[in-house]
């Protein structure tokens, strides 16, 4: 066995050709996180004092708001921090942690994406047996299946990268560790990881994709049957908060992980990688709460419920 120097930290490039905007950056970060924050911790707090929300759709909903509130939380207070001028190194064991509840969260969302749809797909498909085949029990085992398959996919990923040896380079031309920039930085062959890192990725997404598409497919299919213009009205505005989600979250995935390994762009992956770790998060409770009335009578009346607690 060959010894190596092993690397005990990577140094974050941050996103390329932003010298000079850090200021500005770090307000603008600042705000989209923040909001995120609040606006999804609203929606979640929302669903959980509200009888009326009480249902499957509004259960996996609320399980959104959570994902939504941990994943920017990933790689956003580091960036933010070196923004301010502090350290932009990252320890070995801090790079394996971003990279692993990275996928280990974005797997459970794109999941729940999946058992979303279905969700709809039942609701609108098969309206009278509804309740029955999306009953409590079902509704928790598929959430709890959406974490233990994010969190099997997220540990795959990183024991493929983190078995590899790193001993010499260790700048990560991001602003935070991930599969494409950490892996050629180690000093061993990853041909092979890199095979079956960029396959998982690859055949969770486009699985999760297609099943969705599916979905929405006998979707449209069944609105399209009902004879009502009120009622296709009705049955469309339930899915298409969830449409512009799902197409917020996969299209910076596909451009990132289903592009070509021969052609990098470290300018693009970044701006990609910041629309969906940092803006994305903050526009569905916007999408969820403008787009759907019950959310919005529901905050409404709690917020006012809340108003009086607050005085003296």
């Amino acid at each position: 066995m060959q010894n190596y120097s092993s690397v005990t930290e990577f140094t974050l490039l941050g996103i390329p050709n932003t010298e000079g905007l850090e200021n500005v950056l770090f307000v603008l970060f600042l705000a989209f996180y923040l909001f995120t924050l609040l606006g999804n911790l609203l929606i979640f707090l929302t669903i959980l004092v509200s009888s009326n929300l009480h249902t499957p759709m509004y259960f996996f909903l609320g399980n959104l708001s959570v994902f939504d509130i941990f994943f920017p939380s990933v790689s956003s207070p580091k960036m933010m921090l070196y923004l301010m001028g502090q350290s932009r190194t990252i320890s070995y064991q801090g790079c394996a942690c971003q990279l692993f509840f990275y996928h280990f969260l974005g797997g459970t969302e794109c999941f729940l994406y999946t058992v979303m749809a279905y969700d709809r797909f039942v609701a609108i498909c098969h309206p009278l047996r509804y309740t029955i085949i999306m009953n409590p029990r079902v509704c928790t085992g598929l959430t709890l299946g959406t974490w233990l398959g994010g969190c099997l996919h997220g540990s795959i990923l990183t024991f493929l990268v983190f078995k590899l040896p790193y001993c010499g380079p260790n700048e990560v031309d991001n602003f935070f560790c991930d599969i494409p920039v950490v892996l050629p930085l180690a000093c061993a062959d990853t041909s092979l990881a890199q095979m079956v890192s960029f396959t998982n990725v690859d055949v969770v997404t486009l699985t999760c994709f297609f099943l969705i598409l599916t979905s929405y497919g006998h979707i449209v299919l069944s609105i399209l049957k009902i004879s009502t213009s009120e009622g296709r009205r009705r049955a469309f505005s339930t899915c298409s908060a969830h449409l512009i989600s799902i197409f917020l979250f996969y299209g910076p995935v596909m451009l990132i992980y289903l592009r070509p390994a021969s052609s990098p762009c470290p300018w693009l992956d970044s701006v990609v990688q910041v629309l969906n770790n940092i803006v994305n998060p903050s526009l569905n409770p916007l999408i969820y709460t403008l787009r759907n009335k019950d959310v919005k009578l529901a905050l409404r009346k709690a917020l006012v419920q809340g108003v009086p607690t607050c005085g003296p």
